[in-house]
């Protein structure tokens, strides 16, 4: 599974026109579904956005996770997160997970999220426009199998 997490201050996904999830403070999270990824992937993933320390403390220092600042996450499923462009000028997305394997692991991630913070989301498989005001900028990327 992999993630790409963005700090921000506000994010929202549209799907036709209509906002389906918005949050203020907190992590935008574009999460992909490997063939390969189970029930210990989307726990691995869900543990480090909560507890990842990118939020500023009183000092400046980004010492502070999501839950301790009372912040919000905007889950938003992209298998092209997947994609492999190592070869040639197309990305294969052989290795994303078809939705009957991956729409269960993303509804896993977001059931253990909202048992921690409020969380809002994007429509699985559906074209979305997200919009972000990324807060830093602070980006990090997440695989739970450590490629990187």
């Amino acid at each position: 599974m992999r993630a790409v997490v963005q700090r921000v201050t506000e994010a929202s996904v549209t799907v036709d026109g209509e906002t389906v999830g918005a949050i203020r403070d907190g992590l935008c999270v574009l999460l992909g579904v490997s063939v390969d990824d189970g029930e210990a992937d989307a726990d691995y993933i869900t543990d480090k956005l909560l507890a990842l320390r990118i939020f500023d403390d009183e000092n400046s220092v980004p010492n502070r996770s999501v839950c301790d600042i009372g912040g919000a996450i905007l889950l938003i499923s992209q298998f092209t997160l997947l994609g492999d462009a190592r070869k040639g000028r197309r990305p294969s997305y052989f290795f994303a997970a078809r939705p009957e394997k991956a729409i269960p692991l993303y509804e896993r991630c977001i059931e253990r999220l909202k048992a921690a913070v409020p969380v809002e989301t994007g429509r699985f498989g559906a074209d979305m426009k997200v919009s972000i005001q990324n807060d830093g900028p602070f980006t990090i990327l997440l695989d739970s199998k450590k490629g990187f």
